[in-house]
């Protein structure tokens, strides 16, 4: 019952903190004039304030403050560093844009200060794929490069209003149950504060007059606080999934499948920029949500919402199927639904040029019809004013 009105506290106390507060930085940044300036590869066709991610730092520390005694290694202490690094890194990438190795050189350093907590050592994968006791060393080469796939993977689907928030709020839900059912308490109430700021977040996103985008300094602190949670769920003692629907040895697969939509995004983009002699980091429009946009015609909200539900089912399949499937199976069963979600996108051209041509001719036939509209409309309405002129002269 304690837990339950602290969880209840932190979600109104977060939301309300976060929805009072983007307001101000949307007169700030307007007044400013730091708004971000549409490009040939944006999705949005006007200047809109950036910087919603601020809301998101300042939120997380006050809430750290007032749940850092649930944290039994002292883990806040350890998350404040990364958060404030990342927060300094993605400011000045939305204001001046940096070089991507400055950006992933600091994301190594924030991961750092996770790493050296005990609290997040996995010691064992509990038999997957037949893996039992890991090296501490290994641990950090694994940790390390997991933690910067999540972030950067995170960052990269930032890409049409609605999504980023959508998956991370699927994702905060996830995760909350899951530590709530282990009684890590810290980390579920965790997960709620930033699940009431990305929903917060997300009416000013999706809203017409008072946009904002979160930039990279929303998306990198969201990533980093996921990729904890992800650490921190692999590095659960064997007796907390006990109280799991799932069996142990599948845990790092359930933590694949909470993180589909973007681990699937990023490989998948990285694969064909890499295809097309192209560096993995260069911008273009293949991502999946701009396939959906641009080639299957559905709104930015459509789009984040079919995502988002499709990564809740997922989860939702992945969890029965963990329930009782050894993790052979589970990963036969993931490398299926990877291999046939690849064939579905790859099967269209998505090189740059011939995406913009396909866009262009689309606006040119859909010119075309509105003048094919507006002179049929001007027939019927001249030969309605005939008929009555007629009937006129008749009577």
């Amino acid at each position: 019952m304690f837990f339950l009105e602290t969880a209840i506290s932190i979600f109104i106390g977060a939301f309300l903190l976060t929805y009072l507060t983007i307001p101000k930085i949307i007169k700030i940044v307007e007044y400013k004039r730091l708004m971000d300036n549409p490009n040939q590869r944006s999705s949005h066709s006007s200047r809109t304030p950036t910087l919603g991610g601020i809301a998101f730092f300042y939120t997380l520390i006050f809430a750290l403050f007032f749940i850092r005694g649930r944290d039994v290694f002292d883990e806040a202490m350890y998350i404040i560093p990364g958060l404030t690094i990342l927060f300094i890194v993605g400011l000045k990438d939305d204001l001046v844009v940096i070089s991507p190795g400055a950006k992933l050189l600091s994301q190594v350093f924030a991961i750092a200060f996770i790493l050296t907590n005990p609290s997040f050592t996995i010691h064992s994968l509990n038999g997957f794929l037949n893996i039992s006791e890991i090296p501490y060393y290994l641990y950090l080469i694994i940790g390390g490069f997991m933690m910067l796939t999540i972030i950067n993977s995170y960052n990269l689907i930032d890409g049409i209003d609605g999504l980023a928030s959508v998956v991370g709020i699927v994702i905060m839900v996830i995760y909350t149950t899951i530590f709530y059912l282990t009684e890590e308490y810290f980390f579920a109430l965790l997960s709620i504060t930033l699940n009431a700021s990305l929903m917060a977040f997300l009416g000013f996103n999706l809203s017409s007059d008072k946009k904002i985008f979160m930039g990279d300094t929303g998306s990198l602190i969201v990533g980093f606080i996921i990729s904890i949670l992800t650490i921190k769920f692999l590095a659960l003692r064997p007796d907390s999934y006990t109280e799991l629907p799932f069996l142990l040895e599948n845990a790092p697969l359930i933590a694949i499948s909470i993180l589909i939509v973007p681990l699937f995004d990023t490989a998948r983009v990285f694969a064909i920029r890499i295809a097309n002699n192209k560096a993995p980091f260069s911008p273009d429009r293949n991502h999946t949500h701009h396939v959906l946009i641009d080639y299957w015609g559905l709104t930015h909200k459509q789009a984040s919402f079919i995502i988002g539900c499709f990564n809740l089912l997922f989860v939702m399949l992945f969890i029965v199927l963990g329930s009782k499937a050894r993790n052979l199976g589970m990963v036969i069963m993931l490398v299926s639904v990877v291999v046939a979600l690849g064939y579905i996108f790859f099967k269209y051209n998505y090189s740059f040029a011939t995406l913009k041509q396909k866009i262009m001719l689309r606006r040119k036939v859909d010119k075309i019809k509105g003048k094919v509209e507006e002179v049929n409309g001007k027939k019927k309405k001249k030969n309605l004013s005939d008929q009555a002129q007629n009937k006129e002269e008749v009577e």
